[in-house]
């Protein structure tokens, strides 16, 4: 029986991390694994749990076939190993950080088993978010703003909508009965 693929996704400053952390540790003990994403980017101690590569090592990878999924997105570059598809072929459920943009190539390589989560917050909420974390200039901000509202019409048969709007606790809940009902 394969496990499900929960493809997580949402703008930048959704809360994500936040709430894949809070699923991480309140599910430690089911049939569900956290992918780890490998990316071009240095390891940021309140950030996602990613491994960084330098660009040349990810081309490197890329080339040897061992990434399940990979794209670029604002100038970095991301990958999924192959070692999902034995998670998934030995039947458990695996939670990936994906991206929108490449949600229509993922939901080719994973037809019967991707569920897409969109984490979802409210423009005002994102901004706040957004400068507070202090990664991003004003403009790649207002970027970042239109990017978020250009998605919000996803369209997948399985998309799950969690609104992180308020207390983490509220929202981390609802991942995780999406993860492990």
């Amino acid at each position: 029986m394969q496990g499900t693929l929960f493809y997580i996704i949402g703008a930048s400053g959704a809360g994500k991390d936040s709430l894949l952390r809070a699923a991480r540790e309140q599910l430690a003990a089911k049939p569900v694994v956290f992918a780890h994403r490998y990316i071009t980017r240095p390891v940021e101690l309140a950030g996602e749990n990613h491994i960084q590569l330098s660009p040349q090592e990810f081309h490197t990878r890329k080339q040897a076939g061992l990434f399940a999924m990979h794209w670029h997105s604002h100038d970095l570059d991301y990958g999924l190993g192959i070692e999902i598809n034995d998670w998934l072929a030995k039947g458990l459920n695996v939670v990936m950080n994906g991206s929108r943009a490449y949600l229509p190539e993922a939901a080719k390589r994973y037809p019967d088993n991707l569920v897409p989560v969109l984490v979802r917050v409210p423009p005002e909420i994102l901004r706040a978010r957004l400068e507070a974390r202090g990664r991003e200039t004003a403009v790649q901000i207002d970027e970042r703003l239109s990017g978020a509202l250009a998605f919000e019409q996803l369209n997948h048969p399985r998309l799950i909508v969690i609104n992180n709007d308020r207390a983490l606790s509220e929202a981390s809940a609802q991942l995780v009965e999406v993860l492990c009902p």
